[in-house]
Formats: C-alpha cells, structure tokens, sequence
C-alpha cells in the first residue's frame, strides 16, 4: 500500500467508528437510564454508551468541562498511530526535550526514564504511553510528529479533537501532566476512546499487562513496565474478564479519571468516569458494567401470530381490511422496559383475491428509537373476491334454473300450442 495513503485510510476508519456515535449524540429524545448506583462523589462525571449503536445508556454530569489528566494520552496515541510512521524504526530523543523532561520530572510526573541521546523504537515509546502512562513517552512522540515542536502537535491534537466532533475539548500539552488548560467532558472523551478502539494497534498495546522494554544505548538492561488498568489485572479484586483497556488518568485537580470499553456475548460498551478516587472507581466502573450485561438481553419483538396492522381491502363485500402478521419472529438486545414501534411500507389498498401466506408489505422493528430490522408482511387467511363468490353462487344456483328453465320450456310448448292452438283448429273446421 502507498505509504501517502496510509494515515488517509486510518483517518478514515477512524471516522467510521465514531461516526454511528456522533450521530446518536446529537439526537434529541434519546433518553439514558436510571443511573444503577450512587457514585462516590455526586459530581463524577459518568457516561456509557453502546459502541455498536452509539445509543447512550447512562450519563451524569456527561457534559461538565473537566479536568482530564493522563486520558489526554489518547488523543497523543492516536495522532502518532495516524501519522504514517514507521512504528518499528529507531528514532534518536533530541535535546530539545532537555527542559521538558525538567519539567515533567519537577512535576513528580511517571516516566519510564528516558533521557536526551537516547535511541528509542517508536512502539515501545507507544507501550510506555499507554501501558505505564508515562509523560516522558508523550513528550517524544509529540517531538518526532513535530519535529521538536510541542505546540504544533497540541494544535493537532485540537484539530483532531474537532474533527471527531468533540466540542468542548481543549489541549494545552501532549500528556495532561499540567491540568491548567487540559479539558474535556465525558462525552467528548467517549468520541475520541471510540476512534482509538478502531486502531488495533492501540486496543493491541492499551490491553497488555505488562511489557519488557528492550535495552538501549543509554539503559543496559530491559526494563519491565506494568499497566496502570487494574481491571485487566486477574488478581485484582476488581478484574473483569470483559474489560477492554482503554486509559487511565490522575491528578489532584482531575482525581481518579479512567475510560475503558467492556466486550461480552458479541456487544460492546464504552465507559468514561471522571473525577473519583483510587478507592472508588474501579469498584464503580465494575458495578456498573456488571448491571449492564446483566440487564440488557436479547429478546423476542414480534412473533408471528400477533397480528401488527391492516390493510384496507377492495372487492370482498365481507371483510373490509387484511390482516397481516410478520413473516418470521424478530429478536432485539435491550433493556426489558424498551418500547418495541413499529414503521410501515404497505399499499393504501389491496384488491381482493388475497391469498393465504401472500406478502403484502414490510415493517420496520424499532426497540427504543433504534432500528432493529426490516420483515416482511404476511396474511394469514385468503380474502376472497366479490367476482369469485359471485360466481361459484352462480354456478351453485346453475342446476335450479336449467329446471325451471326446463319447466317453463315445457308449460310454454303446452300453453303455447294449447288454447290458441285448438282456437285455430276450430275456425278451420266451422269454414268446412
């Protein structure tokens, strides 16, 4: 594949993941669910969402600007996942960088110790990032999309983040480290975690436990780096076979932020928690998962003796409309108290004779606003035509009137050449 048309064609898969998402957004009416549990803090921001619909399940304070800390390392993964390079090549950390790892440092920042001169794979500056959130990792990828240019790749970052449809977003360094400009809200986090769950190069890196760094020419010895997801941990009390990892925040301001999507039985949700505590928001993040693939199920909609609508019927004096039921049943996933509608393509007549089985039309299935399928309309009896019933009568009644036609025939020959006959003779004999 042209090496120019790389980064196009991930864009463009990226905006088909979150495009049913952006979509369902902005839709009005589409109502969330009771929330299942009473978070920590009152103010937490909360959204879950079906990936596969994009449909939002539940939400709290989904769109309150925040603080968003180390979950800006999305956006900074993606654009370096996007950017066309050569993820398995060696790049040299400049010392441009002097000053920022100070920083990062001065800041009690996590990093996974790189230092200026250092030559570094640039998939295992992506490990760092998103394995063991290290700042020092974002740092240089920003430096090697940029060419040392830090704020050129924040404009990036809020470039992209409008282009995935985020509108209260806004970036102001490359790992979140520094809370003071680095905002966002829930669902505009949703937006940028469903464009990232469509690289599998990222969802391959953000779901791995731990990872061993290779040796460089400044570090002697591999270094084994461990995931800051303590859900994708099996001995953690919290783990869940379902997790999906995604990022992991923290700072004063932002508190415990963490993003995450859960896979079960071929359905998909994205979770964003914002501004709990360490003690708190894996416990949350799991009682709530654990409600939703316990509540949502898939269920019959429409059976096949129910009947779903009529249509108004022409020539058949006996019944005035057909009765349609749906060829087979339709199934859903949802919530039990998901209202099943209906949509409907059908003739504003039909002309009678109707037979039984025929197909007249389809209906759409709608389980709470989304659309689950299209079935066929069926009649379950036949309507017969008024020509047809007139007929066989006719036919029925054919055997009486050839007797009476035959008696009249024969009362006919014997009045006929009766009275008037005899009349006749007689005046014939008199003339004699």
């Amino acid at each position: 594949m042209n090496k120019l048309l790389r980064p196009v064609l991930r864009r463009a898969a990226a905006l088909t993941a979150v495009l049913v998402l952006a979509v369902w957004l902005a839709l009005p009416g589409m109502a969330a669910y009771p929330m299942p549990i009473q978070t920590t803090y009152p103010d937490e921001s909360v959204y879950l969402f079906d990936l596969d619909t994009g449909k939002t399940i539940l939400e709290q304070n989904a769109d309150q600007s925040r603080y968003v800390a180390s979950l800006t390392k999305m956006m900074t993964a993606l654009l370096y996942l996007e950017s066309g390079l050569d993820l398995q090549a060696e790049i040299t950390i400049p010392t441009s960088l002097t000053q920022e790892f100070t920083d990062i440092q001065n800041a009690n920042g996590t990093t996974i110790g790189l230092r200026t001169g250092e030559t570094v794979r640039r998939i295992d500056l992506l490990y760092g990032l998103l394995v063991a959130s290290a700042n020092d990792a974002a740092s240089v990828i920003a430096s090697d999309v940029c060419n040392g240019d830090l704020t050129a790749f924040v404009a990036k970052m809020n470039a992209r983040a409008a282009e995935l449809g985020c509108t209260n977003t806004n970036f102001t360094c490359v790992h979140g480290l520094y809370d003071y400009g680095n905002v966002s809200t829930a669902q505009d986090l949703a937006k940028i975690a469903a464009a990232c769950y469509a690289n599998e190069t990222y969802m391959e890196i953000a779901q791995t436990v731990t990872y061993t760094l290779p040796a460089t020419n400044l570090h002697a010895n591999e270094r084994e780096i461990t995931t800051t997801n303590l859900m994708l941990d099996p001995e953690y009390a919290y783990y869940r076979d379902y997790i999906r990892g995604m990022k992991t925040g923290f700072t004063t301001l932002a508190g415990r932020c963490y993003v995450t999507f859960a896979q079960k039985d071929g359905h998909t949700y994205g979770l964003v928690v914002l501004g709990s505590d360490m003690d708190n928001i894996y416990r949350e993040c799991a009682e709530i998962l654990d409600w939703t693939f316990a509540t949502f199920r898939d269920r019959q909609l429409t059976d096949t003796q129910t009947m779903l609508t009529t249509v108004p019927l022409t020539q058949c004096r006996t019944q005035p409309e057909v009765e349609l039921y749906a060829a087979n049943a339709v199934n859903g996933y949802g919530h039990p108290d998901d209202e099943v509608t209906y949509t409907f393509d059908l003739p504003e007549s039909i002309r009678a004779t109707v037979k039984n089985g025929q197909v007249v039309g389809t209906a759409t299935v709608w389980l709470d606003g989304y659309e689950v399928g299209t079935v066929d309309l069926v009649t379950h009896q036949e309507y017969v035509s008024d020509f047809r019933t007139d007929g066989i009568a006719t036919l029925k009644l054919l055997p009486a009137l050839l007797v009476i036609l035959l008696v009249l025939a024969l009362l006919s020959v014997l009045t006929g050449g009766g009275p008037g006959l005899f009349r006749r003779r007689g005046r014939r004999r008199r003339r004699r």
